[in-house]
């Protein structure tokens, strides 16, 4: 029988891993995702390269050759993981052969220090591309003000691009115009559209977090006590909410006549990936952003345990429409009781950066020590 991640395809959703580590490719593990639970794609980001590299061994023989070669810390990083996302393009070739291109893909991040400077982002962007050497490779790059203007660029190049670190309503509709804008560049040269597989990450489960703190902060003030059991019936309301919401505005733009004229030209849609999946709160259900968000032309990528947790028990109907009167009434009335969930929302993307930028110097520290350590071992 088809794993629940397996049947998802059916309602047209793509299960991707929120994951990669070397040992897990070479030792079949990840092979065996593929063959037989659900997943076909896979993405990275600075924080799962830093887990991956600093709290294992997988990569000690590699370190090790790269330093004995002269590779500084920054170029070393580089060279891991452009190693292990040409693996990942690898093992997943069949299934970007069987689905048109439109998964099978593995996902790198252009350096997070960069999310800052549009023309470094472009550079870095078409860098990696060429670096991977795989038509199945796509570039993050973060949907920063900076970010947007080098997502077209790189979209009108050809170059297949995932858009990270997407949590409001406003960037999201910034993103999709960047989108657009770069198939119309694109087509305007008369370049070919078909070839260019593009999605939005759009961040979930951090929402929750933001907005259920600001939350407690209101229960907790002068005059909270009493609106105690209104305050408390939206924890964990306002991501879903959210991502439901922009799925209605992807609805909206990509049925749109200014789709149309590119579709016709053989442009696909830029699916939104909901990420950021796996739940922060353990009084939530553990796969309630999986259970929530099912539609078509969209992506969940999940880390290890959730998709495991989804296999169990996870519920496969498409959900994404639902309630969708209720989500807009969340979006007024909180801001009514004091809660200013856009701007709060709004917050979550220089902390995205941050977070990852953090990780990203970690890990450079990190290969800089052991870089040390064997220097003066010589």
């Amino acid at each position: 029988m088809a794993s629940r991640a397996e049947q998802l395809r059916s309602l047209g959703q793509s299960v991707w891993l929120d994951f990669i580590r070397r040992g897990h490719l070479e030792s079949g593990e990840f092979d065996e995702l593929v063959r037989a639970r659900g997943v076909v794609g896979v993405t990275s980001n600075p924080t799962i390269f830093q887990q991956a590299i600093a709290s294992s061994t997988d990569y000690d023989a590699a370190i090790e050759s790269g330093i004995a070669r002269g590779l500084e810390p920054a170029a070393l990083f580089d060279a891991l993981t452009i190693e292990d996302i040409q693996m990942a393009c690898d093992r997943l070739r069949g299934v970007f052969a069987a689905t048109g291109g439109l998964d099978g893909r593995a996902s790198i991040e252009v350096n997070p220090n960069l999310a800052g400077d549009t023309a470094a982002t472009i550079d870095e962007g078409r860098r990696l591309h060429r670096a991977v050497q795989r038509s199945n490779v796509m570039v993050k790059v973060p949907a920063t003000a900076a970010g947007l203007p080098a997502i077209t660029a790189l979209i009108a190049d050809g170059i297949c691009v995932n858009v990270t670190l997407i949590f409001s309503l406003a960037r999201y509709a910034q993103v999709m115009d960047a989108y657009l804008a770069g198939l119309e560049r694109r087509a305007a040269t008369g370049q070919p559209l078909d070839a260019v597989v593009s999605v939005a990450s759009f961040f979930v489960s951090r929402v929750d977090t933001k907005i259920d703190a600001a939350l407690e902060v209101l229960a907790s003030a002068p005059g909270g006590g009493a609106r105690r059991a209104e305050i408390d019936s939206y924890r964990g309301k306002a991501a879903i909410a959210n991502a439901r919401l922009a799925y209605e505005r992807f609805e909206s733009v990509f049925g749109s006549p200014r789709f149309a004229a590119l579709r016709a030209k053989g442009a696909r849609v830029q699916r939104p990936l909901w990420a950021s999946t796996s739940t922060k709160n353990p009084a939530y259900p553990d796969t309630m952003y999986v259970d929530e968000l099912i539609g078509p032309d969209t992506v969940n990528t999940m880390p290890p345990q959730t998709l495991a947790a989804f296999n169990d028990h996870g519920t496969v109907a498409v959900t994404i429409r639902r309630e969708l009167e209720a989500a807009h009434a969340l979006f007024r009335r909180l801001p009514e009781l004091g809660v200013p969930i856009d701007d709060k929302i709004a917050e979550l993307e220089a902390e995205g950066v941050a977070a990852f930028s953090k990780s990203y110097n970690a890990l450079i520290a990190a290969l800089e020590s052991k870089h040390r350590d064997m220097a003066s071992r010589r």
